[in-house]
């Protein structure tokens, strides 16, 4: 199997997971929060793609689709186009309202410029390095099994928040 492949079916378990978390998702299930310093899924969904839009679109040499397809109108959200969510607060978090179907169509564009691009790598093209302020330098590979384990951990989170969400009755 070709790393190509791995990353592909990688990528698309991270997109089943957000299917899953957004399906028939309500708005409060999508602005639930534990405690008001956690996140929602709205905003771990909308974070995850901005930074998989974020990364991928700079390994590919192409503009965001945040701004290039007007997600950022769409979204509507009180942030800096370039905002992908690091570092934001509490308050930032709460910002996040978007309903399932928003969220679901950002992240299945994003999605699928990922695997595109994914699948148009040759094996040779992964030893590229793309970021050299870190030692060792940042290669393609490493970038995206980077982004790879950021998505897999925000969907797992916003997973277990609509669990919460569920449980708290809502």
């Amino acid at each position: 199997m070709l790393a190509t492949d791995l990353l592909t079916d990688a990528y698309t378990r991270v997109s089943q997971t957000v299917h899953t978390v957004l399906r028939n998702a309500t708005e409060y299930t999508l602005t639930y929060r534990a405690d008001p310093e956690t996140n929602s899924i709205a905003w771990l969904v909308w974070h995850l793609t901005r930074v998989q839009d974020d990364h991928i679109s700079d390994l590919a040499g192409v503009e965001q689709l945040w701004t290039a397809d007007g997600w950022t109108e769409r979204f509507a959200l009180p942030f800096d186009s370039s905002a992908t969510g690091y570092a934001q607060t509490a308050e930032d978090v709460a910002a996040v309202r978007a309903d399932a179907n928003l969220l679901r169509d950002y992240f299945e564009a994003v999605h699928e410029r990922t695997i595109a691009y994914i699948e148009g790598l040759t094996e040779d093209d992964f030893a590229r390095v793309v970021d050299r302020s870190w030692t060792p330098p940042v290669t393609v590979a490493v970038r995206l099994v980077s982004v790879l384990n950021d998505d897999t951990q925000h969907a797992g989170h916003a997973a277990f928040v609509r669990g919460l969400a569920v449980r708290a009755g809502r």
